[in-house]
């Protein structure tokens, strides 16, 4: 009998040991379920933050890219720009060069004088010869032949549409094709002085259709280094007597 009561006592305070293990477990996760459960939307919230983060990086750096290659392509316009410009006032020196050169060569050859010149034009981005060119042209070289001491100036210019450097060479063009066919009408090549003025050097204001027009030429001068003889006036005093 002793003995079922030793072991009725032991199970009670077993069962009594169980019921309160229970208990504290029950009572320590009531009170740690809200800070788990805090730490975890924190982390939740710290996860979304480092997306965000990452989010807003990755677009940034894609502006940064986009601005940077606007920033490139703008710096290469530049380069470009300062390079047609460089290439510009390079032209404009060669052609003011070969001007003073052309100046200096006539001045040097006795004071040349005009015999005969005309103006021959050209429609708009053109460089072949009209009819009515080549008939100012033979015009001009059937003085030639009775032309002693002569060189022949040759002029191209342009009206100014398009840009410096397209129009030194077009008007290059254009005093060549005359300078071919003068050739063609036994001028000798180093008798013609050829100079391409672009658009530096208008007859009439580029304003309107018909002064672009006019601006489309090449002008042509005969000249000769053969001074016109000057009549001597005579003495028609009486002699004093003697």
């Amino acid at each position: 009998m002793h003995m079922k009561s030793s072991v009725t006592i032991l199970l009670a305070g077993a069962l009594l040991a169980f019921a309160s293990g229970c208990s504290t477990k029950t009572y320590v996760r009531q009170q740690t379920q809200p800070i788990i459960d805090k730490a975890n939307d924190l982390d939740d919230r710290a996860a979304k933050n480092t997306n965000g983060i990452r989010d807003v990086d990755a677009r940034a750096q894609q502006g940064i890219s986009g601005v940077n290659q606007k920033a490139d392509a703008a710096g290469q316009r530049a380069d470009d720009a300062r390079n047609r410009a460089d290439q510009a006032q390079g032209l404009a020196s060669q052609v003011s060069g070969r001007a003073d050169m052309l100046a200096n060569q006539v001045a040097n050859l006795d004071n040349y004088r005009p015999v005969a010149d005309t103006a021959v034009h050209f429609g708009f981005n053109k460089a072949n010869l009209t009819a009515d060119a080549k008939a100012s042209l033979d015009q001009l070289a059937s003085q030639v032949p009775n032309t002693r001491g002569y060189i022949v100036v040759v002029e191209g210019n342009t009206d100014s549409v398009g840009s410096a450097d397209y129009n030194y060479r077009l008007s290059e063009r254009r005093a060549d094709a005359v300078v071919q066919y003068l050739a063609g009408k036994s001028i000798p090549a180093h008798k013609i002085y050829v100079i391409g003025l672009g658009k530096d050097k208008s007859a009439e204001p580029n304003t309107t259709a018909d002064g672009r027009a006019r601006n489309r030429r090449v002008d042509v001068r005969l000249m000769t280094n053969i001074q016109e003889p000057q009549t001597s006036a005579q003495n028609t005093a009486p002699s004093p007597s003697r």
